[in-house]
């Protein structure tokens, strides 16, 4: 997840607000990978369920209601650019997750929708490195 997230960094995982919630758009989460449910990850979510994703010309949109909305990343450097070439529709309990390192992420670009399932929590606090101490905020997209 770099450049926002380090190998080292110590994170606290809320494993208990999706049990009265849903997960949220732009949120960070830890969940078991659906390829090897032994592996742990963290990314980002961008699309919910009922969703359309696309991934095209470097720019990710989200179908919601049939209006596509581009999302404006700006937690992301402008240099890193999104790659693929697809459209994807999220089923109930499926979401998109991509990680922020978007040239090197294993994502839903590569292992497709992720079921709610395998989702353990979302990260709500980075500890450690001290000097980067944060409460984990949410972004806020327009338009969706």
């Amino acid at each position: 997840m770099e450049p926002n997230f380090s190998d080292g960094n110590y994170l606290i995982i809320d494993e208990l607000s999706y049990r009265f919630r849903p997960p949220q758009r732009g949120e960070i989460i830890v969940f078991r990978s659906p390829t090897d449910i032994s592996s742990r990850y963290i990314k980002r979510i961008i699309g919910l369920p009922g969703e359309t994703v696309q991934v095209r010309d470097g720019e990710v949109a989200v179908y919601n209601n049939g209006e596509p909305i581009m999302l404006d990343e700006d937690y992301l450097p402008g240099d890193i650019e999104t790659s693929g070439d697809f459209q994807v529709f999220l089923e109930a309990d499926k979401f998109f997750v991509m990680g922020d390192n978007r040239p090197a992420s294993y994502d839903s670009r590569r292992f497709g929708p992720l079921p709610k399932e395998n989702i353990i929590g979302r990260v709500y606090l980075r500890a450690w490195p001290f000097d980067v101490l944060d409460r984990i905020e949410t972004p806020v997209y327009q338009g969706l």
